[in-house]
């Protein structure tokens, strides 16, 4: 299934849930402080900018913020909440849409990179990245680590979260990087709600490769927003690359794609 059927107008409507979940204070209020600072008093680009999250409240916090999406109906949403000229979106696949102008600032949140299926789409997708940015730029990914700890010999399924009403269950290809997140919501009755979404799952190692053949390099890496320290336990990370502050700006028209010799999970 591509990405634009899985985010559809009913994963559009429904994306949103203010006060709690991803949108809860305790989680975008520590995001959103780290970019503003990451920032740098510049311009930021989000990569797959969905409802407009993250975005929002960063540009309420001063941030100039552009878009890039390609889901026409999380689009929609967002000009619910924000028009073109308060946050630009450019209609595209952020492996390859370019916005114009140049940013201080490109970030990917709450591990949308792995909604790309595959290595080269993922490398393109640094290399993206690193053609909006200005020397001494960032690129900040957030992202889970795969928990395969978790996987018993012989099994394919994990489930990764259940409470009341709903259950998270993951399903791996360890063959080719793949899981399937299936996402169950269900209430008292016989019915039950159901929503899939595949991903390439990316090791840590993995990602700073593809960083380096983009031609950043990893500045910090913690657990969450807040700083916390990186650990083997950790379940997810929040990786600062950049772009040396010394590489030449790219003539207009061009980009730097030929410095690399190798062709190209949610929402913000």
């Amino acid at each position: 299934m591509r990405q634009e059927e899985i985010w559809d107008a009913d994963a559009a409507e429904g994306y949103d849930t203010p006060g709690t979940g991803m949108f809860a204070p305790e989680v975008l209020g520590p995001t959103v402080d780290r970019l503003a600072g990451l920032a740098d008093g510049g311009r930021a680009l989000e990569f797959a900018i969905g409802t407009g999250r993250v975005a929002i409240p960063l540009a309420e916090r001063g941030v100039p913020v552009t878009g890039i999406e390609l889901s026409q109906p999380m689009i929609g949403r967002l000009r619910a909440k924000a028009d073109a000229a308060a946050i630009p979106v450019i209609a595209g696949d952020m492996a390859t849409a370019r916005a114009p102008g140049q940013y201080t600032l490109v970030y990917l949140v709450y591990n949308t990179i792995s909604c790309l299926l595959t290595q080269a789409g993922q490398v393109a997708c640094f290399r993206n990245a690193a053609r909006h940015l200005t020397p001494g730029g960032r690129f900040v990914i957030e992202l889970w680590v795969p928990e395969l700890r978790k996987l018993p010999p012989g099994q394919q399924a994990v489930v990764w979260q259940s409470g009341p009403g709903y259950i998270g269950l993951d399903t791996y290809d360890v063959l080719r990087q793949h899981v399937v997140s299936h996402h169950f919501w269900f209430d008292e009755s016989k019915n039950a709600r159901l929503f899939r979404s595949p991903h390439r799952y990316i090791w840590p190692a993995e990602l700073d490769l593809m960083a380096q053949l983009a031609g950043f390099e990893l500045e910090t890496r913690h657990a969450d927003w807040l700083g916390a320290e990186f650990t083997a336990g950790s379940r997810s990370h929040v990786s600062v690359y950049r772009i040396p502050p010394d590489r030449p700006t790219p003539a207009a028209g061009q980009d730097h794609r030929h410095r690399s010799h190798i062709s190209p999970h949610s929402k913000g």
